[in-house]
C-alpha cells in the first residue's frame, strides 16, 4: 500500500534499523521503544488485520517473533519478554499494517502495563459469553 509507512520501510523507502529479515517478514527496532530493544516484526506483504492473514504468513511471522525473542534474550539478558499484537484503532493499532511488538522486560525497566481486570457479574454470564464466542468460531 502507498501510504503505508511498514510497506515503505519493507521497499526501502524509509530507512529502518533491521534486525532480521526473511522471505515473509522483517524485523525492525521501533523508534518508540517501551523498553530499549523493542523489536517489531511485519509480513513483508501488506496484511491488515490478523483475522484476515492467511495461515502461512502468520507462521513465518510467529517463527521470526520467536527468533527475536530468543536474540533479545541472549543478547540483552532479558528476564522476560512481552508480546503484543493489536488489531484496530480501538485496540490501539496505530499502522494498519499486520505487526507484532516484542518487548525485552527487565526486573528494573521501569515499564508497567495499565491492566485493569474487569469481572463477569457471575460465572453463568461469562459461559453465556463464551458460547456465543464459540458459536462464530471459524473451522
Amino acid at each position: 500500500m502507498q501510504d503505508c509507512i511498514f510497506c515503505k520501510i519493507v521497499a526501502g523507502d524509509i530507512p529502518a534499523c533491521k534486525i532480521y529479515e526473511d522471505e515473509h517478514t522483517l524485523a525492525f527496532m521501533d523508534i518508540g521503544p517501551l523498553v530499549k530493544g523493542h523489536t517489531l516484526v511485519i509480513p513483508k506483504t501488506h496484511y491488515d488485520p490478523l483475522s484476515e492473514t492467511p495461515t502461512e504468513i502468520l507462521t513465518a511471522c510467529m517463527q521470526t517473533v520467536q527468533r527475536v525473542m530468543q536474540a533479545q534474550q541472549k543478547a540483552l539478558s532479558a528476564v522476560g519478554v512481552n508480546l503484543h499484537q493489536a488489531n484496530g484503532a480501538a485496540a490501539g493499532q496505530v499502522v494498519p499494517h499486520l505487526h507484532f511488538h516484542i518487548i525485552p522486560r527487565f526486573a528494573d525497566d521501569g515499564h508497567h502495563w495499565n491492566w485493569n481486570p474487569q469481572s463477569y457479574a457471575n460465572p453463568e454470564a461469562m459461559q453465556k459469553m463464551a458460547n456465543r464466542i464459540k458459536e462464530c468460531m471459524v473451522a
